[in-house]
């Protein structure tokens, strides 16, 4: 006769892995919105669409940036998420800027 014996069962608890829960986050890409130089726009005109149209923007800073417009033939006047610089790259080429178009930061 043969006998079956049952078999040893271990009473030490399994251990899964632990899950890693890590997520890498990436931000969103920025958009820089570049205002070229051109013949027909005054320094005023550009200065005052920067101040209307970019927030934050105060008038010190928009005079530099036509300034910086005039002599180097550009100059990027705002970064950020694409949905904002879609509309404030719009409103400025609305206004008569000549604008670049968008580029990735």
């Amino acid at each position: 006769m043969i006998s079956v014996l049952p078999q040893a069962v271990s009473s030490a608890p399994t251990i899964a892995p632990e899950k890693t829960r890590q997520t890498t986050r990436k931000p969103y890409p920025k958009y820089k919105i570049i205002v070229l130089n051109d013949d027909f726009n005054t320094f005023q005109h550009v200065a005052e669409c920067l101040v209307k149209y970019i927030p934050g923007m105060v008038s010190d800073r928009a005079w530099d940036l036509t300034n910086q417009i005039h002599h180097e033939g550009q100059a990027v006047v705002w970064v950020g998420p694409l949905e904002q610089a879609e509309l404030y790259h719009s409103q400025l080429n609305r206004a008569g800027l000549t604008m670049a178009p968008l580029e990735q930061a």
